[in-house]
């Protein structure tokens, strides 16, 4: 069993904490990723499939549509096993490379970014933004705080909208949006989206990943020496000291840091990872761009911080093939497969069979009858017609409609009435299974059990 690394939790500073823009290879790896994910965000929601949004939930319909698939209230165990395949993903992913998650695909910091940028261009970088908030208020203050909540409240609205859309169809939204005619519940939702959005990425943002996300609380826990995460070569950089450009440290008795804490004024969360692994880093890569730039400039190699284990730092060699991970593997890709399984060989009709609260009676033939209520669903995109039957004892007799046509998504509710002679009731309950089976593909079939309640005597 591998040792765990402890995530330190080093008090953070309390003042706002305003970064300094940065550039390099893992920024660039953040924008390219996050444009893919707010392309996928903001841009899905618009796509269009069969005559209908790709990817809606449509709640008062209760359908969930994504492309040509479309699931139902009774599929929402394959939503939920879809989740805790993803988290099941999630603690893969940390155990292997840390909190990269949090750094590169987190909504939280995505948005905190792209606010991050409007404040950027509206009020400048890091020491103009400083000088601005220490400035007494005058027209170019306010009209710079102006545009950049402007910008803020812009993106907050796309934002909710987009998030609504996906629950109601997007083209009607907008239109009503534009119109003002939006309705209570829609316009609620999406003032209480924006309002959420423009609160946690404008002014929350750290606060958020550092006393309200649980997940830097127990990363510790599932780190281990060969887990890969961002660190500072202690061993490099110590001691650490200024000094002129091309200096040789080892002629000034000094590591290769110079102190220069453009770490820390780069990082989101405003701690400095020369202090370790810490429950505030969430793995987002700026400090080692913000160390590589200074690193060329002075002459020195690259990777003082960097992606790195303990035991890489301590000499050892990267191990990613050990038994913890590897099971995490073994089951992730055994749930990935059972799930891709069961949502390509789900049928495609539901069949709910509710007896009626009657016990029994006879017919005009001395039969004994039980009612039944049938609920027969469509789930395919195509019109299907549906065989109806019962399977039970010899002498079985169905009073009610044998075959059923439903349009995509239709249900319907069906009254039968089944019948056995009493001479086949060897039992107060006999068992009987109903069936319901595509007339074109009998593959498609759908059995539900009940019983049947009878005298209890021969």
């Amino acid at each position: 069993m591998t040792e765990r690394i402890p995530a330190i939790n080093i008090p953070v500073a309390t003042q706002a904490i305003v970064t300094k823009s940065f550039s390099g290879r893992f920024r660039t790896l953040r924008i390219v990723g996050g444009l893919l994910l707010f392309t996928l965000y903001f841009g899905t929601v618009w796509l269009s499939w069969d005559g209908r949004q790709a990817v809606l939930w449509d709640i008062s319909q209760r359908q969930f549509h994504i492309f040509g698939a479309t699931f139902w209230p009774e599929d929402l165990t394959l939503l939920m096993a879809g989740l805790v395949i993803c988290a099941f993903g999630l603690f893969f992913i940390t155990v292997l490379v840390g909190r990269v998650w949090c750094g590169y695909s987190c909504p939280q910091s995505m948005w905190t970014w792209l606010f991050l940028w409007a404040e950027k261009v509206t009020e400048g970088d890091r020491n103009q933004r400083i000088r601005l908030a220490q400035s007494p208020l005058g027209w170019n203050k306010v009209m710079r705080r102006l545009q950049k909540h402007t910008l803020w409240l812009a993106i907050s609205v796309a934002t909710g909208v987009t998030f609504v859309g996906y629950f109601s169809p997007i083209r009607p939204l907008v239109a009503e949006l534009l119109t003002l005619e939006t309705g209570a519940i829609a316009g609620f939702w999406i003032a209480f989206f924006t309002a959420a959005t423009y609160i946690n990425a404008g002014w929350l943002r750290e606060k958020v990943c550092l006393h309200m996300c649980p997940y830097g609380r127990f990363q510790s826990v599932m780190l281990d020496d060969d887990s890969v995460v961002i660190s500072y070569d202690a061993a490099r950089g110590e001691p650490r000291g200024h000094r002129k450009r091309d200096v040789v440290p080892a002629s000034d008795s000094l590591g290769d840091c110079i102190d220069c804490q453009q770490c820390v004024q780069v990082c989101p969360t405003g701690i400095d990872i020369r202090d370790g692994l810490q429950m505030a880093c969430i793995g987002c890569a700026a400090c080692i761009d913000a160390c590589d730039s200074i690193m060329d400039r002075m002459g020195y190699e690259r990777g003082l911080i960097r992606y790195a284990s303990a035991k890489q730092l301590a000499g050892g060699r990267f191990r990613p093939f050990r038994p913890r991970l590897v099971g995490y593997a073994v089951v992730l890709v055994a749930m990935v497969v059972a799930l891709g399984w069961v949502l390509v060989s789900r049928p495609l009709v539901s069949l709910d069979v509710a007896k009626d609260r009657g016990l029994f009676r006879y017919d005009n033939a001395g039969r004994v009858e039980n009612s039944y209520q049938l609920r027969l669903l469509n789930k395919a995109a195509q019109p299907r017609s549906f065989r109806l039957g019962v399977e039970g004892p010899a002498g079985l007799s169905i009073d009610g409609p044998s075959e059923v046509s439903l349009a995509p998504g239709e249900s319907r509710d069906l009254t039968l009435a089944v019948a056995i002679p009493p001479e086949q009731l060897q039992a107060l309950s006999t068992e009987l299974v109903f069936t319901a089976v595509d007339r074109l593909d009998p593959a498609q079939a759908a059995r539900e059990d009940s019983a049947f309640t009878g005298p209890g005597w021969r």
